[in-house]
C-alpha cells in the first residue's frame, strides 16, 4: 500500500478537525493517521471496497498473525512458562 504524505494526519489534527480526515478521504479515498510519529490509523471510505486489495502478501499476514495474538495471547502466555 503507498501512502501519499497529503493524505497523512496527527493525532491531534485528527481530534481537533476531523472533517479534514473526512474531506481527505473523500478525494483520495483514505487517509492515515499517527500516533507518535508512526503510521496507526487507516480511514477509509467503505464503499470503496477495493482498499482491502491493496495490501501486499506481507501485510495481509501481518494483520492475520496480529488478530491471532491478540485473540489467543494468554494461551501463548502460559505456553511459554
Amino acid at each position: 500500500m503507498k501512502i501519499d504524505t497529503n493524505t497523512m494526519f496527527s493525532m491531534t489534527q485528527a481530534n481537533q478537525n476531523f472533517s479534514a480526515v473526512a474531506r481527505s478521504v473523500d478525494k483520495n479515498g483514505e487517509a492515515v493517521v499517527l500516533k507518535n510519529n508512526r503510521p496507526k490509523y487507516l480511514v477509509v471510505d467503505i464503499d470503496n471496497g477495493d482498499f482491502i486489495l491493496d495490501l501486499t502478501e506481507d501485510e495481509r499476514i501481518d494483520i492475520v498473525a496480529k488478530r491471532i495474538l491478540e485473540k489467543y495471547l494468554p494461551a501463548f502466555k502460559e505456553l511459554a512458562k
